[in-house]
């Protein structure tokens, strides 16, 4: 197949190119007479509601206005049946469209979060609902001021996300889908079980209110993790909840396996919720970390806190930073000051290794 013309069709074809021009020309609007510039926004408007018509994809407009890039995330778990190959063609397929991002594509299917202009990213968006097996895909789309990754990787896995539990299947069984609503009402009753189905680091920037930490560094940690912990809740209501929802898929598979009763997930996961129009992200605490150049995205738009508190003197903050020993390279939370402070360094100790290698 020529990826090339793929890709240039796939551009050509998408019917939401008016955006990219709208907020090229929105940046202009000073230098515009007030009629033109009624235009443009009728032309966003338009755009929009478009979107908004499709639910495939969970789209809301940033508060700051139009920006002309735009972040995907999305998965689905179907049968593919030579994984490695649809990876090599995938990866020039997004390269030819000029996407930046990481996906991961296996047996079980495909998931992955990439980053392009608003025509790039609808052309892919289009490309993807095009092809039989993804026609019901759900895209969660952020708007950007440029990519958030530096690199386009397509690559063939065992799992979409490693939990090697080998009868957790989503597609032959997974728990109850919750939408957003239904979640938060679900949040507020005092028989229900809220369990983050995220890594340690991930909740301690952000949760929802009265989750459970979970003591794991990797999703891998869990099953024996839920085993030695979760057990005794077998018989009461459970929900789970992840980034985009792709964890939870497997974590309540496993949970239905082990003899949990009632296990939902929330359906699309954070980012879903906090894109939500009726709940605004409420009882979400703190950002939603994520795995991409941003670091976190913010979820509650009604009475956003901070959680997050810093790893060297413990006020409230919510930005992480990587160690500057790069033989190190620890995720920390870490506020303006103490990262001035302590140079970037998580740890007195790694600044003094880092310096004495300098010193050599």
């Amino acid at each position: 197949m020529n990826y090339s013309a793929a890709a240039e069709a796939a551009v050509s074809a998408t019917c939401r190119f008016e955006l990219d021009q709208a907020v090229a020309l929105t940046n202009a609007a000073p230098r515009m007479a007030d009629g033109r510039f009624g235009k443009i926004l009728e032309m966003r408007d338009k755009t929009m509601t478009q979107i908004a018509s499709d639910p495939r994809i969970v789209y809301a407009p940033d508060p700051d206005g139009p920006k002309p890039y735009r972040v995907l995330l999305y998965y689905k778990f179907v049968r593919i049946e030579d994984e490695e190959a649809f990876a090599r063609e995938h990866l020039e397929f997004c390269k030819e469209l000029g996407l930046r991002g990481r996906i991961l594509v296996a047996k079980e299917g495909i998931n992955g979060t990439v980053s392009g202009t608003v025509e790039q990213t609808d052309a892919y968006i289009r490309h993807m609902h095009a092809n039989p097996l993804f026609r019901d895909m759900v895209f969660k789309v952020d708007d950007a001021d440029g990519h958030v990754f530096r690199k386009m990787f397509v690559r063939p896995k065992k799992e979409l996300v490693t939990f090697r539990v080998e009868d957790a299947d989503p597609i032959e069984q997974t728990g109850g889908y919750l939408k957003p609503k239904e979640f938060f009402e679900m949040l507020q009753r005092d028989d229900v079980i809220v369990l983050d189905g995220r890594n340690n680091y991930e909740y301690d920037i952000g949760h929802f209110r009265g989750a459970i930490r979970p003591d794991v560094e990797s999703f891998r940690e869990f099953p024996e993790w839920i085993r030695q912990h979760m057990a005794q809740f077998k018989d009461k209501t459970i929900i789970t909840y992840c980034t985009g929802g792709i964890r939870c898929e497997k974590l309540t598979a496993f949970m239905k396996k082990e003899g949990f009763r009632e296990v939902y997930q929330l359906e699309g996961g954070i980012v879903t919720y906090g894109k939500d129009p009726e709940v605004q992200g409420r009882l979400f605490d703190g950002k939603c970390y994520v795995f991409d150049e941003r670091i976190s995205v913010p979820i509650n738009r009604i009475d956003p806190v901070v959680v997050g508190k810093c790893h060297h003197c413990g006020k409230p903050e919510d930005r992480y930073i990587n160690c500057a020993n790069d033989f190190c390279h620890k995720q920390h939370i870490c506020c303006p000051e103490c990262e001035e402070k302590h140079n970037g360094f998580c740890s007195d100790e790694c600044e003094e290794f880092w310096m004495s290698r300098m010193e050599v």
